[in-house]
């Protein structure tokens, strides 16, 4: 099945049979290593990527359905430069193994987009083995106090 899909910004064509994942689709055909394969079950969030500014799990999202922008962390800012929540995450030493990060920054831009009430609970979908948990929601906090909508 051929499909269309502009990632970070860029047109892609490229062809894949039905069941293949978004999250399979963009590591494995188009080398796009930012989002994870923790548990291929939708259970860690380490593939958050956002499709249209919205987080989905990408180890659950068919790549044949999606339609419209995917960015992944490589795509969230200009150049060399960083996203204001990833700057957020280094300030705050928000990462142990780095593991889980791409998708922690992920579901934190969204979560400073949407100014979440209740911002451990909307990061509840991402697991960190290293329990770096209060510096992720540090970093978070920092994000919204510099506006961190790009």
């Amino acid at each position: 099945m051929d499909i269309s899909l502009e990632v970070n910004g860029i047109p892609e064509q490229l062809s894949v049979e039905p069941g293949v994942t978004l999250l399979d689709a963009l590591r494995e055909r188009l080398d796009v290593t930012g989002p994870k394969k923790g548990c291929d079950r939708g259970q860690c969030g380490a593939c958050t990527v956002h499709v249209d500014g919205r987080p989905v799990l990408a180890c659950l999202t068919l790549a044949a359905t999606v339609r419209g922008q995917v960015t992944t962390v490589e795509g969230l800012a200009p150049g060399d430069g960083l996203h204001p929540v990833q700057q957020a995450f280094v300030d705050q030493d928000a990462m142990q193994c780095g593991f889980c990060t791409s998708g922690q920054v992920m579901s934190a831009v969204a979560a400073v987009e949407q100014d979440v009430p209740d911002v451990r609970e909307f990061m509840s979908g991402n697991l960190c083995r290293c329990a770096a948990y209060p510096n992720i929601v540090a970093a978070i906090e920092q994000a919204r106090r510099s506006d961190a909508t790009v």
